[in-house]
């Protein structure tokens, strides 16, 4: 299995973020496809610590690579990765990874 992890940083105004977030750029995103599995996460601080230097996390799962580039090459991805500049101005580190063993506690 394969995973695509966005890592969103803090943003300039938190409340904009959200809202964009919420109204705007999660209704583009529903508009994929192909996509096994995903977890939206906002990151918290831990007690008597500063922020974090993340503010969010979205992770994407695929079968595979190849269905990953698939689904990525769509137009509705393509519109999803374009709107990022719309609303991320703490930045937005994509990553992929594979996954190596999923538990359940």
């Amino acid at each position: 299995m394969i995973k695509l992890t966005l890592l969103y940083g803090q943003p300039a105004d938190p409340d904009s973020f959200e809202r964009y977030y919420a109204e705007t750029h999660l209704p583009i995103a529903a508009r994929i496809k192909g996509v096994r599995r995903f977890e939206l996460s906002k990151a918290l601080a831990a007690p008597d610590a500063p922020l974090p230097a993340l503010y969010r996390m979205a992770e994407f799962y695929f079968d595979d690579v190849q269905q990953m580039q698939g689904v990525l090459g769509t137009q509705e991805a393509r519109d999803t990765v374009a709107d990022l500049a719309n609303f991320a101005t703490g930045g937005v580190t994509m990553l992929v990874s594979a996954v190596e063993s999923v538990a359940e506690a």
